[in-house]
C-alpha cells in the first residue's frame, strides 16, 4: 500500500489538497481581472482620501481665501479656488466622503431591507408573497428619480418645520448631517426593490433543493431555514446587483445636489460643485471640470469593479 509523508508524519490517505470553495475561486478569478482590480484599488483609494480628508489638506472645506477667488491651479491651491475663495481640492476630498457615504449606506439599506423581504416572499409564498410583491410593483410604477425628488421635497419641508418631539430630534440629526439623512431615506425607499425581486427568484429556485428538504425533515423552523440555508445560498447574485447599483446611488446623490435637493451648503458635494461651476464654465472651466471628472471616474471604476465581481461569481465563467 502506498503511503505519503506530510510535514514529517506518515499520512496513509495521500497528499492533502486544499479545499476549493466558490468564494475562494471567485476571489482568484476577480484578482485575475486587471480592470476589476483597478476599479477596486481606485475605490479603496477614494475611501482613504475621504476618511483622511481633514488631515490631508491644510484647509477646511468652508475656509475662504478672498485674496485668491476663482484662481487657477497654484502652489497654495493645487486645483484652484471657487468663486468664494474655497480650495477646490479640499472640497473634492470632502465631497468624496459624501458620495461614498451615500454609496455605502444605500448598499446597506438594499441588503437590510431587500434580502429579508425577498426571502420571506419566496419562502412562504401565497398571500405573503402576493402582498410583498404588490408593494414592490406599486413602488416600481414610479420612475426612481421622480420618486426620490418627491420624497426629498417632502422630507425637507417636514424637517424644516419640526421643532419638538421625535420629529424635532430627527430634524436636528438632519441639520447636523447637512441633509444626508433625507437622501438615505429617499434612496432606501427605492434601492431595495430590485434586490427583493432578485432574492425572491433565487429562493424560489432553491427552496425545494435537497439541503432545504433535509433541514425541514429534521424539524428546522422556517426562520432557521431562511437564515441558515436559503439566504447564504442566494447571496452571490445579490452581491453583484448591489455592487452595480452603488454607482447609481452616487450619481443620484450628485443629481439631487445639482438641482438643489441634496446636501445643504456649505457641505461640499460633487453635484453642488458642478452646479456652481456650470454658470462660470467659459471663464473658469476648472470649477466644473474637476468635480465632473471626479464623479465620472468614481462611477466608471465602481462599474468596472461590479462587472469584474459579476464575472468572478458566475459559476459558468472559466
Amino acid at each position: 500500500m502506498t503511503t505519503w509523508f506530510t510535514r514529517g508524519k506518515l499520512n496513509p490517505q495521500g497528499p492533502q489538497r486544499r479545499e476549493n470553495s466558490l468564494w475562494r475561486d471567485a476571489w482568484r478569478r476577480l484578482f485575475r481581472n486587471k480592470a476589476a482590480v483597478g476599479g477596486l484599488a481606485f475605490v479603496l483609494l477614494l475611501f482613504i482620501v475621504g476618511l483622511l480628508a481633514p488631515w490631508l489638506t491644510p484647509y477646511r472645506y468652508d475656509q475662504q481665501d478672498l485674496a485668491h477667488v476663482t484662481e487657477g491651479p497654484s502652489v497654495a491651491h493645487p486645483l484652484g479656488t471657487d468663486r468664494l475663495g474655497r480650495d477646490l481640492l479640499c472640497r473634492l476630498m470632502y465631497g468624496a466622503r459624501i458620495s461614498l457615504g451615500v454609496g455605502v449606506v444605500s448598499m446597506l439599506l438594499m441588503v437590510i431591507v431587500g434580502v429579508p423581504m425577498g426571502a420571506i416572499a419566496g419562502h412562504f409564498g401565497g398571500r405573503v408573497d402576493m402582498v410583498i410583491m404588490r408593494i414592490v410593483d406599486i413602488l416600481y410604477a414610479f420612475p426612481d428619480m421622480l420618486f426620490v425628488i418627491i420624497v426629498m421635497t417632502y422630507l425637507k419641508a417636514v424637517f424644516g418645520q419640526a421643532s419638538g418631539g421625535w420629529l424635532g430630534g430627527l430634524a436636528r440629526v438632519y441639520n447636523a448631517t447637512g441633509g444626508l439623512i433625507a437622501i438615505f431615506l429617499a434612496l432606501g425607499l427605492t434601492g431595495w426593490l430590485t434586490v427583493a425581486r432578485l432574492v425572491r427568484g433565487q429562493i424560489l429556485a432553491i427552496k425545494e433543493k435537497e439541503f432545504a428538504e433535509a433541514a425541514r425533515c429534521i424539524g428546522a423552523t422556517d426562520w432557521h431555514i431562511i437564515r441558515k440555508h436559503l439566504i447564504p445560498n442566494s447571496l452571490a447574485p445579490v452581491i453583484v446587483s448591489v455592487a452595480l447599483r452603488v454607482p447609481g446611488a452616487v450619481f443620484t446623490e450628485a443629481s439631487l445636489s445639482f438641482i438643489g435637493l441634496g446636501v445643504d451648503p456649505p457641505t461640499p458635494s460633487w453635484g453642488i460643485m458642478i452646479s456652481e461651476g456650470q454658470s462660470m464654465m467659459r471663464s473658469y472651466p476648472h470649477l466644473m471640470i474637476m468635480p465632473g471628472l471626479a464623479l465620472s471616474l468614481t462611477v466608471i471604476f465602481f462599474n468596472l469593479f461590479g462587472d469584474g465581481l459579476r464575472d468572478a461569481l458566475d459559476p459558468l465563467m472559466k
